[in-house]
């Protein structure tokens, strides 16, 4: 200690390694290396140089660098990995090249242009914990950068990192990329897939083998309801219900859906529906090796299908070893309904609810309601209710009364409190009122309920976007998108967020996947408006601006009195310059626009480019 010839400082340092890399260059040494060569001259040098930092080593497959700033440190880890994902777009996933990164921030022994020590040893054991693509930090760095970044941290708890003594608090930094822009469906982890802390499983779309096409709603209401009971059990993973739907209609490889959505099992299986009597086959596969781990066939009454739904959860839960606490067991247990007519009306709604658009929207309204007709104590079929209508005023300005929401929601939830469904929507038509405190409550009680379910997310998000609460809006809509994965409202809304963010680099990879999505729904529903107007906002964030005036123009014509297409229609006239276009449509259809377009108005950026406009203060006149 006393030697004067030992130099100390304290440092930021940055530890950084090519997931499989050894994979890599055995499946293409040349390419791997040409590869990796380019993402460090083209981004990774450029971007640590900018930061202020320094690479002090390179080894084959990472690289160790430091910075004076922690804050720096964690920007360019940050700016490096969303940076990967961009590079590695359209790249075949065997063939990515991904990093881990863990930062520290410590005390280090200086040799010349080396450093050593304590310090360095953890920035590497936190680079080896990271999820690929992903970052850890120490809690020194975590304390540091306390609010200042745009960044979700994510307590992993404390960690015995190999070779160091003591056990280190670590933390994941969460960059926010829908699933379909990042790269986390790769093969290319080191942690074997399957290596899940708690069983996992994925559920697919059972088969239709009835021989009507008609019967499909029945086959996927049976599907979605096994899903709903699995997701309640506290010691199982399950994959989300829209997430396992992305493999309907698809042959599919069961090692390979399992390795894609990185779960232990995979349940599949068919029903045939044939008068007061059904079929169904299931059965549960292991996804490593695609050994048959229980299979089995039910032949049943109609009037019998809860009882059976109920014994093939059982019958997983035991093969799986997972204990069932009793709360679940009862919850698990309980019967939605008598009446079984109810209960096919009921899946038919919920069938047209999942296609998200106007007409269905109006079709699921009028089965929930045929459900609850039949049984006048059907809690879910009421939710549908409330869903639909949560819908057609949020995305059609159609004529529902918000006090009938909270009237039908709160009438599901004195049936059926966990119903989570029912909270989002309450939630919903509470925040239209304005009552923004017990609005928040319902939704994080909706999302307590059911993580993975799609309307809390998507509501929650507006509903703080309504506030002003951009950041938190962000954060929700990026989850909303990750959870349906063929939702293009999630992304296309969340990129004037992005804009008024500053975070320019998510709001073009936003934008992408968004009109990719969008465009997908326009082949398959072209009388649908909606998609070609939010459509034509992404478009012109990504500067192709023929192909989004082509889709403005679309929106107007197929629904010429949509008033939300002529807001976001005027949203693209503001942002190609057309200022004056922009203010007659919003003059036009402001004095009949629900209050939360007009607080939508405040906020959105895409209208910023006519805010100095000489003709605005009219709009808001009649903003109010």
């Amino acid at each position: 200690m006393n030697d004067p010839t030992v130099h100390r400082r304290l440092t930021a340092i940055l530890a950084a390694d090519v997931v499989t890399y050894s994979r890599l260059m055995g499946q293409d040494e040349a390419g791997t290396h040409a590869a990796w060569k380019s993402h460090r001259r083209e981004l990774i040098d450029a971007k640590i140089a900018e930061h202020e930092g320094r690479i002090v080593k390179l080894t084959g497959d990472g690289f160790l660098a430091e910075f004076p700033s922690v804050v720096n440190a964690v920007t360019c880890a940050a700016t490096v990995q969303r940076g990967m994902v961009e590079r590695n777009a359209g790249v075949p996933q065997r063939s990515r090249i991904e990093l881990r990164m863990g930062i520290n921030l410590g005390d280090v022994i200086v040799e010349g242009d080396d450093i050593f020590g304590d310090g360095v040893n953890v920035a590497v054991r936190l680079e080896s914990i990271a999820t690929p693509g992903g970052i850890a930090v120490s809690a020194a760095v975590r304390d540091n950068v306390g609010n200042r970044l745009d960044l979700r941290f994510e307590d992993m708890g404390e960690q015995a990192l190999k070779n160091i003594d003591r056990p280190v608090r670590a933390y994941g930094i969460t960059l926010d990329f829908p699933t379909a822009l990042r790269t986390t469906g790769s093969d290319s982890s080191q942690q074997d897939p399957w290596e899940i802390v708690k069983p996992s499983i994925a559920v697919l779309p059972f088969n239709n083998i009835s021989g009507d096409p008609e019967q499909e709603y029945f086959s996927d209401g049976i599907t979605e309801d096994i899903i709903t009971d699995l997701s309640k059990i506290s010691g199982l993973f399950v994959v989300a219900r829209n997430t396992a739907y992305t493999y309907k209609g698809k042959p599919v490889k069961v090692q390979q859906v399992s390795q894609d959505l990185r779960v232990n099992f995979i349940l599949e299986g068919s029903i045939r529906k044939a008068g007061s009597r059904v079929r169904v086959t299931a059965q549960l596969v292991e996804g490593k090796g695609g050994g048959h781990v229980w299979a089995d066939r039910y032949d049943r009454d109609l009037t019998d299908i809860f009882a059976l739904q109920d014994e093939i959860t059982h019958t997983i839960v035991d093969h799986l070893k997972v204990k069932l606490l009793p709360e679940e067991k009862k919850v698990i247990g309980r019967v939605p309904t008598g009446n079984f007519e109810a209960y096919a009306y009921y899946l038919r709604g919920r069938h047209f609810l999942h296609w998200h658009c106007k007409s269905h929207y109006v079709l699921a309204k009028r089965m929930f309601a045929m459900a609850v007709e039949l049984d006048p104590l059907y809690a879910r079929a009421y939710a549908g209710i409330a869903d639909c209508d949560s819908f057609l005023f949020l995305h059609y300005n159609a004529d529902v009364s918000i006090d009938g929401i909270l009237a039908t929601s709160a009438k599901a939830l004195d049936l059926e409190s966990g119903l989570a469904e029912a909270h989002a929507s309450r939630g919903l038509a509470l925040s239209l009122r304005e009552r923004h405190s017990e609005a928040m409550a319902e939704f994080e009680q909706a999302i307590a309920l059911d993580p993975n379910l799609f309307e809390a997310y998507y509501f929650y998000a507006r509903a703080c976007f309504t506030q002003g609460k951009l950041d938190e809006a962000a954060r929700l809509f990026l989850r909303a998108a990750e959870l349906k994965p063929d939702d293009y409202q999630a992304l296309l809304v969340l990129v004037n967020i992005l804009r008024s963010l500053g975070r320019d680099q998510e709001m073009r990879m936003a934008a992408q996947e968004g009109v990719a999505r969008a465009e997908r729904e326009l082949r398959l529903r072209p009388e649908n408006a909606r998609p070609a107007y939010l459509g034509a906002l992404g478009l012109a964030a990504l500067g192709d601006r023929d192909r989004a005036k082509e889709w403005a123009g679309r929106a107007l014509a197929i629904d010429p009195d949509d008033r939300l297409a002529k807001y976001n229609v005027a949203c693209f006239y503001s942002l190609e310059g057309e200022h004056d276009r922009a203010i007659d449509l919003l003059v036009e259809l402001l004095p009949r626009a629900t209050h939360e377009t007009k607080r939508w108005v405040k906020y959105d950026s895409d209208l910023d480019p006519i805010r100095e406009h000489a003709r605005f203060p009219k709009v808001l006149e009649l903003l109010g």
